[in-house]
């Protein structure tokens, strides 16, 4: 299988497999590729929701579940 990336993406494919401990770029793109299709559970618009609420979470914009019930009137037994 050939294909071709930019060099950033390149490089930042290398960084990636090198700091997760893999032994070879091609290990990586096939551990990643055989991940992407036994576990296709994210799509792009969810993936990019939890990226902001991971963002979120790190700039501490969050709730605690009783604020977040007291905002949204809902109630705790539902």
């Amino acid at each position: 299988m050939n294909f071709k990336v930019t060099q950033s993406f390149l490089n930042e494919i290398d960084s990636t497999w090198q700091g997760r401990g893999f032994n070879s770029r091609s290990e990586f793109i096939r551990y990643t590729l055989r991940d992407a299709i036994e576990f296709p559970t994210f799509d792009r618009d969810e993936l990019i929701a939890l990226l902001q609420a991971e963002g979120d979470i790190r700039d501490r914009r969050t709730m605690s579940a009783d604020e977040a019930r007291e905002q949204f009137g809902t109630d705790s037994d539902e």
